[in-house]
């Protein structure tokens, strides 16, 4: 009856004593391996991790009070944080990439004193073929004309190894080679 009692203590404090195991010590050891190795890959996984314990560790103690009233949450962070930890789902990347990036990298601004918000040219794919329209009704055909030739030359100039200067024209029609910050 005394090893009966024990697992029944052990099965149902399992979260307690895994909890520590799988959110604290394994990730802090890979964490260590990941910044002996040289590959950037690993540091994603745990730098990534450790954000989210970080989101998941302020969540809980925002929410205190309203967590108390679910008993399963203990198991569900349990197994979320094995889903996050195991590099064999790679749950920290995916919520990362899917989730917490986007919110933080791509941050709306706020409209103060009505002003439009500025957008970025390349924010669709068929924005490049915009930026050349708005171009040419800005500075014209001849301009854009131009700006390709401009463009045709350096790429020529690029495929050759052994030209290392670039040609540019002024306004005046007239070419300047530039080589090392030199003007010719």
């Amino acid at each position: 009856m005394g090893s009966g009692s024990f697992f029944k203590v052990l099965a149902k404090n399992f979260d307690v004593l895994a909890g520590p195991l799988i959110t604290l010590v394994y990730p802090l050891y890979a964490s260590v391996k990941a910044i002996e190795t040289k590959s950037p890959i690993d540091d994603q996984q745990w730098l990534t991790y450790w954000v989210l314990y970080s989101l998941i560790t302020l969540f809980e103690l925002t929410f205190a009070k309203v967590i108390e009233w679910f008993p399963f949450w203990p198991y569900a962070k349990l197994i979320f944080n094995c889903w996050l930890v195991l590099p064999y789902f790679s749950g920290a990347s995916y919520v990362y990439q899917h989730y917490v990036r986007p919110f933080f990298v791509n941050q709306q601004t706020i409209h103060i004193w009505g002003m439009p918000r500025n957008k970025d040219v390349f924010s669709r794919p068929d924005d490049i073929l915009s930026a050349a329209e708005i171009y040419i009704q800005e500075n014209g055909p001849e301009a854009f004309e131009k700006l390709i030739a401009k463009a045709r030359r350096k790429s020529k100039y690029a495929s050759n190894s052994y030209v290392t200067s670039d040609e540019i024209e002024d306004n005046s029609g007239n070419y300047s080679v530039i080589h090392d910050d030199t003007r010719y």
